[in-house]
């Protein structure tokens, strides 16, 4: 049973023979039941105020429970912009590497191209030298055969002028 301020200011105490002095009780009752009165408000405040740190320990452990949620996310976040970085890289030196591939094919092809150009220019040369080789010797033996006849001309002309001198 819980005793209030005002209980012990109520409490009556039969009186005896050769009892206390009334007034003396009833004053240290009275100093009791404010002291009571005190301490009862005094508890009752700290019991406000250890509801109120409990409520914001709760609000604490809340933030804490959020704040450690927010970590792990980021973390995660973290962790996965390192993989889509990983596999864009990985996905950029692929293409990089087609890349280069199909450059180098690109440059073989032209290579092989250009050889055998080189290779068609070639022939066509050999062949031009050989027909303007036939062409050079076909006019060698008509300039041969040009200074043949001219010299078979001179002859008879020698031969008509001797001829009509005598």
């Amino acid at each position: 049973m819980k005793i209030t301020p005002v209980d012990i200011q109520q409490q009556q105490f039969r009186v005896r023979f050769r009892g206390f002095d009334v007034r003396e009780v009833d004053s240290f009752l009275e100093r009791i039941a404010d002291e009571f009165k005190n301490l009862m408000a005094e508890t009752e405040d700290q019991q406000k105020e250890f509801q109120r740190l409990g409520r914001e320990i709760q609000e604490y452990r809340d933030r804490e429970k959020a704040f450690k949620e927010a970590m792990v996310n980021a973390q995660q976040a973290i962790d996965g912009v390192k993989a889509n970085a990983h596999r864009e890289a990985e996905l950029v030196a692929a293409e990089a590497e087609m890349k280069a591939e199909k450059m180098l094919s690109t440059a073989h092809n032209r290579l092989t191209q250009l050889h055998e150009d080189m290779s068609e220019l070639k022939r066509q040369r050999m062949q031009l030298e050989v027909e303007l080789g036939a062409i050079l010797e076909a006019h060698r033996k008509l300039l041969d055969m040009s200074t043949e006849a001219m010299g078979d001309q001179e002859i008879s002309e020698e031969k008509l002028k001797y001829l009509k001198g005598r």
